[in-house]
């Protein structure tokens, strides 16, 4: 993270270059970003980037888990697995099959 970036503006750049059907997590942007305790601030951010000018794939972004623990921050409930089954990505209650594959960890993509 650059000094004259916020938090917020951090997370976004690392969500917007999570790949087309796949998904990271919360905790996983926020180690990438040095701030490992972080992750419901990460959440905060995703919970703020509909009002984004960017186009910040927030979908993409999951819980520990797997579980999509944002849904309720999209349009409707389906939505957020709705976008990822659009991607490829299966969905069964609320969490999402075959995560440890699917899963882009930041920390071993990008370089800071």
């Amino acid at each position: 993270m650059k000094a004259d970036e916020s938090f917020f503006d951090a997370v976004y750049k690392v969500v917007a270059q999570v790949p087309y059907g796949r998904v990271t997590t919360y905790g996983a942007i926020a180690a990438y970003l040095g701030a490992k305790s972080s992750s419901r601030m990460v959440g905060w951010a995703m919970n703020g980037s509909h009002h984004s000018k960017l186009n910040i794939p927030a979908h993409r972004v999951v819980n520990r888990n797997g579980l999509l623990t944002g849904k309720h921050h999209f349009g409707w409930p389906g939505l957020m697995q709705e976008l990822l089954e659009q991607e490829g990505v299966e969905v069964e209650d609320d969490k999402v099959v075959r995560f440890k594959a699917l899963f882009w960890d930041p920390s071993k993509e990008l370089s800071l």
